[in-house]
């Protein structure tokens, strides 16, 4: 066959190509027994891995493994095209000898084939960056129906610890998910549904009918948390009018419903504030703060030979003690059938965990405008302080020296602004889902996030410029290539 021109060298290539020889393996399996033995196959695989090393580049935001794949099969298909031989550099050849070497090793050593994992003989370094994607507010009750006059109103109870009486007087809806009945193989299936409009409030009483609301007044959930819904036309509509009301929203009929999952939330949309628009007020900011910061960090940064996982667990508020939440071994359990895929052994994936980090991202408190003295007297941070790094001795927030030294760095490196804080000795701070997910992953953690005001509230408020920071974080930690 005609002689096909060396791809030109780069920096780094041979290092390339021998830690992702395993492709080249995995590729050519795909065309074992159709007449061409499989030492052409893996020459060709390599001059294609050698291509794809030559050619990539990082800043597409692409895996290499998902760039070289397709350029290996090219060249291994191009071997049957042309009559079955490949002509390759000496170096290359050396290579590709140096790997039949070692695969045919470990045959003898083991009596079979080596996986890809065991043949590229590097187990994948493992990066993790995690939030949660709940917030404290109200849920409603089975039969959450009540009636008060002709007040249609909503039993609920609380979710998590919101303060409360910032719910009163707020334009607010409801979401979550309908369990109906269905002709598939189950008998049921799941519809997600969102109001999307102001259908609920809660309104405050009135100052006439309580002179002491401005000294403070308790909230009983059970009697001043229940939104008014609607006005009842009838007496037929006060059993099922919140029902009737969630069959049309799902499109299904009302007797076809068998359960629910409804959440009450904040309407309002978000906006900025401060003289220079230094501030950002809106509901939810804990913790989808985290959850942008997650998103945008692994979509703008390269993986390399490395695996990168963002974890969005739900149930936080709660204690996290849920199958999906974080002190579950769901995780635990995804890494390692996906470290199995990869062609790794169980050792390998534990081996991994070890050496691997967390990056847990949670919101934190900033200090209080009118309420200084909540605040530790030397570990604070304000609002336009960029990252808080936050630290405990009750390990309430996983961060210990070394891992805290590994963020710090990178925030220094990368110019990303960042504070150490810690709650008051004598106030017990919140905890994150950090400490709880690294005693299940046993992988070096850092607890992080955004400092805010009105935390829990159903409106918060943070520094603009912060969340930036906290994006460029979690991308510079994902691309840093050595967390050792």
């Amino acid at each position: 066959m005609p002689v096909t021109a060396e791809p030109k060298p780069v920096i780094g290539q041979d290092t390339s190509v021998e830690n992702n020889l395993g492709l080249v393996h995995a590729c050519a399996h795909r065309f074992k027994g159709r007449g061409i033995e499989y030492d052409d196959l893996f020459q060709a695989g390599c001059m294609g891995l050698v291509k794809a090393s030559a050619a990539f580049d990082a800043g597409r935001g692409v895996m290499f493994s998902t760039y070289a794949v397709p350029v290996i099969l090219g060249e291994i298909r191009r071997l049957f095209r042309d009559g079955g031989t490949v002509k390759v550099s000496r170096s290359l050849k050396e290579l590709a000898l140096r790997a039949t070497r070692e695969r045919e090793g470990y045959i003898h050593r083991e009596g079979r084939e080596p996986t890809i994992g065991e043949l590229a003989d590097q187990t994948p370094k493992l990066k993790l960056a995690a939030s949660h994607t709940d917030w404290p507010c109200l849920k409603l009750k089975p039969s959450p129906e009540v009636t008060s006059g002709r007040y249609g109103k909503l039993n609920t109870e609380v979710y998590g610890g919101p303060l409360l009486h910032t719910w009163f007087d707020r334009p607010l809806s409801m979401a979550g998910k309908v369990c109906v009945t269905s002709d598939a193989p189950a008998g049921t299936k799941t519809i997600f549904v969102d109001f999307k409009r102001p259908v609920l409030t809660i309104p405050n009483l009135a100052i006439h009918m309580n002179r002491e609301a401005n000294q403070g007044v308790a909230v009983n959930p059970q009697v001043d948390m229940l939104p008014l819904l609607t006005l009842i036309k009838s007496d037929l509509e006060k059993e099922d009018f919140f029902l009737k009301a969630l069959a049309a929203e799902a499109g299904v009929e009302k007797q076809d419903i068998l359960d629910y999952e409804i959440y009450v939330y904040n309407t309002e949309n978000g906006t900025l504030c401060g003289l220079d628009g230094e501030f950002y007020s809106a509901p939810r900011l804990d913790n989808l703060t985290s959850v942008q910061a997650c998103l945008s960090g692994i979509m703008n940064s390269t993986a390399g030979n490395e695996i990168h996982v963002i974890a969005l667990y739900d149930n936080e508020e709660i204690g996290s003690s849920t199958k999906q939440g974080a002190a579950s071994l769901l995780m635990d359990r995804v890494l390692e059938k996906l470290f199995l895929s990869l062609g790794c052994s169980r050792e390998a994936y534990l081996n991994a965990l070890f050496d691997g980090f967390m990056l847990s991202l949670d919101v934190a408190h900033a200090i209080h405008p009118n309420h200084s003295e909540k605040c530790d007297i030397k570990n604070q941070i304000l609002m336009g302080d960029g990252v808080a790094i936050k630290l405990s001795a009750s390990q309430s927030y996983a961060t210990d020296a070394t891992s805290t030294g590994m963020i710090e760095s990178i925030c220094r490196n990368a110019k990303i602004p960042y504070r150490k804080f810690s709650n008051r000795s004598d106030m017990k701070g919140g905890s994150t889902l950090g400490s709880i997910s690294s005693s299940y992953l046993t992988m070096r953690t850092v607890d992080a996030g955004i400092p805010m005001l009105a935390m829990h509230s159903a409106r918060e408020v943070m520094g603009t410029a912060d969340q930036k920071a906290l994006v460029d974080l979690v991308t510079a930690y994902f691309n840093k290539t050595n967390m050792d």
